[in-house]
């Protein structure tokens, strides 16, 4: 085994230890979840595998998905009384391979009762540079609003900009328009003409997304209503996204059917939603959430390019 290898091995055995400990430090129980679920990710850009038990049907429903994100049956956790948790382990989505996607990758959530998203960016900056210092380093900080950071790279009102002037933003990229919305031309602004930009060796938390991104969480009133919903950079790798978690089964159910409707638009399956979650959310405390990838902070404290340099066994030569 090349020392290299061996090398990246040992540090995330010696994240694992620093993530349990910091936790431990801080009374969150680690908890641990299905991989396999009768309900699925109804979100649009999500693709989860999907797979068929075979035993007796009176086990359970015979389709079942792998999940994407252990978030649903921790919200189930948190309902039912759990008190602040956390789950360290893998998840997948179908399709996504590359520098920064593993099919299969390891995902860190956790959920803190009568926490803010605002609270619980502050703890994922400490579990950052937590980590970093296993490798010697430390970063700066940066907290500024998604309105901020389009008028300053881009010049841009991010809330009320038109989708033609988001699309002459976008500069030379070739991208083909059919059925793309506006979150799709701030999504391609963010990552292709923002993100590249952002400094190395500093944390960047992005706050208040449009509310059309508000996924699972709160929307806040006002003008332009926002998200109440974060996500963090560590140099120009994407590592969470964290929301002040809604605890509204109406609404949620609203937004998986949207979700289902999107899907169906894009000619892709509908998919089952997830009332075992929605019987619980209205019992869900008052907490935030945060979902950081694992391997994405590893890419970074290694200084590695591609996620497979990380990954003891890469999708490829699984």
């Amino acid at each position: 085994m090349p020392g290299a290898v061996r090398a990246r091995l040992q540090l995330r055995a010696r994240l694992y230890a620093l993530i349990r400990e910091f936790f431990a430090a801080r009374a969150v129980l680690e908890v641990e979840t299905p991989m396999l679920s009768a309900a699925a990710n109804t979100d649009p850009n999500i693709e989860s595998f999907h797979t068929d038990f075979s035993g007796h049907i009176d086990a359970g429903a015979r389709a079942r998905w792998l999940r994407s994100s252990p978030e649903y049956p921790l919200k189930r956790l948190l309902a039912a009384g759990s008190g602040d948790c956390y789950e360290l382990g893998r998840v997948f989505r179908n399709g996504e391979a590359g520098a920064r996607h593993n099919p299969e990758f390891t995902l860190l959530e956790w959920y803190r009762i009568a926490w803010d998203q605002r609270r619980l960016a502050d703890e994922v900056i400490e579990l950052v540079q937590a980590a970093l210092a296993l490798v010697g380093r430390g970063a700066r900080i940066e907290v500024l609003s998604y309105a901020e950071l389009f008028a300053r790279e881009l010049g841009l009102d991010a809330h009320r900009a038109s989708d033609a002037e988001l699309r002459v933003a976008l500069g030379d990229r070739q991208v083909d328009p059919a059925g793309l919305t506006r979150d799709d031309w701030l999504d391609l602004l963010l990552g292709h003409r923002i993100q590249p930009r952002l400094p190395a060796d500093q944390i960047t938390v992005l706050h208040d997304y449009p509310a059309s991104q508000c996924a699972l969480a709160r929307v806040l009133p006002g003008d332009p209503p926002l998200a109440a919903r974060f996500e963090v950079y560590l140099g120009t790798q994407e590592l969470a996204n964290g929301y002040h978690e809604l605890n509204d089964a109406a609404e949620q159910r609203r937004r998986f059917a949207a979700d289902n409707r999107t899907r169906l638009a894009r000619g892709l399956a509908e998919l089952p939603v997830d009332e075992r979650l929605l019987a619980a959310l209205d019992a869900l405390p008052d907490c935030a959430g945060v979902a950081l990838g694992v391997d994405r902070l590893l890419m970074a404290l290694a200084g590695c390019a591609s996620i497979a340099e990380v990954l003891a066994v890469p999708f490829s030569q699984a």
